[in-house]
């Protein structure tokens, strides 16, 4: 149960994130304005909120992990919401990164 609500934190930690910084491109970038940059703000801030309820109590290794989560998220956001097509390339990057989150995150310690 510890793993599965990890994991969903995870998730609720990336759509924030990266959400966020998404709100906050299309206000700047695609000139949407400053309502959607300030609800990209709250959604970051409220990804920093999530990421403290990790069962873990290592910040360092929650933000290691994350990181792979991340990049991940970020290709999948892009595939549902821009209409990005992944390269092989980009992948097998995102296999690894996910790869490495496990390993930081899920490996027996002693």
């Amino acid at each position: 149960m510890t793993v599965l609500r990890s994991l969903l934190l995870f998730v609720v930690a990336a759509v924030a994130e990266i959400g966020g910084a998404w709100l906050v491109w299309q206000g700047v970038r695609e000139h949407r304005g400053v309502l959607w940059i300030g609800a990209g703000v709250v959604a970051l801030g409220a990804y920093g909120f999530v990421a403290t309820l990790q069962p873990d109590a290592n910040f360092g290794r929650i933000l290691a992990a994350y990181g792979g989560i991340f990049v991940a998220g970020s290709l999948a956001w892009g595939m549902a919401v821009d209409k990005f097509q992944p390269d092989r390339w980009d992948v097998i990057g995102a296999a690894i990164c996910l790869l490495g989150v496990a390993v930081i995150m899920y490996a027996p310690r002693t």
